[in-house]
């Protein structure tokens, strides 16, 4: 099976859109991640899948910390940016949870520490236990067919 068939394939889900951020040599981190999960509500666990050749890997691995930064509608600037899709550099006012860097407007930021880690293909995936979460009001960014995209709800058709 071609690499096209498959990424064209895995962009029929429509997903959120996250930004991972972890400190490394006291200073603030992050990717753009749209592999994220919920995994377990006891304990509460969540599941990050990094790619090998991302440079955010080591990063991860060695702080053994990590925030989840679920963007708001109007974060996708920030999301272009840890893409790397944005070459020019934005002041980012990080926050803090739980001791790591957030994204401040983030729909949730979740910190965690790493519990365990697996290598699978060319990613890892890093199981996280959660410290700590903040949430805000808003609706979520989207990635669908490569794109993103902003949540419009339905009208409900009376019968």
């Amino acid at each position: 099976m071609e690499d096209r068939l498959f990424r064209d394939a895995m962009g029929k889900f429509s997903t959120g859109v996250t930004v991972i951020t972890t400190e490394f040599e006291n200073a603030p981190h992050g990717m753009t991640a749209n592999a994220f999960m919920s995994v377990s509500l006891d304990p509460k666990l969540v599941v990050v899948s990094i790619g090998h050749k991302a440079r955010f890997l080591e990063k991860i691995k060695t702080s053994r910390k990590f925030a989840v930064n679920i963007l708001a509608d109007n974060q996708k600037e920030y999301s272009m940016t840890f893409a790397g899709q944005i070459k020019d550099e934005i002041d980012i006012k990080f926050e803090t949870l739980a001791g790591l860097p957030v994204l401040p407007g983030a729909l949730a930021q979740v910190s965690c520490e790493v519990v365990s880690e697996y290598v699978e293909g060319d990613h890892t995936l890093f199981i996280g236990k959660v410290l700590d979460i903040k949430l805000e009001e808003g609706n979520p960014l989207l990635f669908f067919g490569g794109r993103y995209h902003q949540l419009k709800e339905l009208e409900v058709i009376q019968s």
